[in-house]
């Protein structure tokens, strides 16, 4: 199935759950989420994702939690790693990416990832750190590859195009329509 048609079907499954549910948050309980046995005694010693989540800054997409701002809210305090000592690397610059596509620019923010995973958690292995050694695919996304491993799981999902798509494209050359941005960088993962 070509890319366009897959993204069209998640923006319009998106839509739908969006309209039918306009203003709540709302999560399924352990026991119907299709993931936790209904019948194990341990489900019910787990705490229910709306106890913990509804806490949390809003979001009307994927679970519903807008995790950076709940992390800049102090609502949430995630340790930087398992090993005590691990120096916590803070990136502050931003990163351009898709810059000969159609759509608008990607705008890559090192800082909102940085602030809870380490580089380690995505380069090398998910990204190499060397501008344009990375092809971004959507298609890969889409299947929980890439950018997708994450984003649809954990952080906002990848129906929400305007998140990531963010920079509007100049209307001659094709570059940024922004000033004061980092420098663009072809494709790929961000620059070491």
């Amino acid at each position: 199935m070509p890319a366009r048609a897959l993204l069209a079907i998640a923006i319009t499954l998106a839509a739908a759950l969006a309209s039918a549910q306009p203003d709540a948050r709302r999560w399924l309980p352990l026991a119907k989420d299709g993931l936790h046995d209904p019948r194990s005694p341990a489900t019910g010693q787990l705490q229910e994702p709306r106890q913990a989540l509804s806490v949390l800054a809003p979001d009307t997409a994927g679970n519903q939690v807008r995790w950076v701002e709940a992390l800049e809210r102090g609502q949430i305090a995630p340790r930087s790693s398992i090993n005590p000592g691990t120096e916590v690397r803070l990136r502050e610059d931003d990163i351009l990416l898709n810059l000969n596509g159609g759509t608008p620019i990607v705008r890559f923010p090192h800082r909102a990832h940085t602030l809870w995973l380490d580089c380690s958690n995505c380069h090398e292995e998910v990204f190499v750190s060397k501008t344009g050694a990375n092809k971004l695919d959507m298609r890969k996304m889409l299947l929980g590859q890439q950018c997708g491993l994450c984003h649809g799981a954990v952080a906002f999902p990848l129906t929400e195009c305007g998140r990531c798509h963010s920079v509007p494209r100049a209307r001659t050359g094709g570059g940024p329509a922004v000033t004061g941005a980092s420098p663009p960088v072809s494709s790929g993962a961000p620059r070491p």
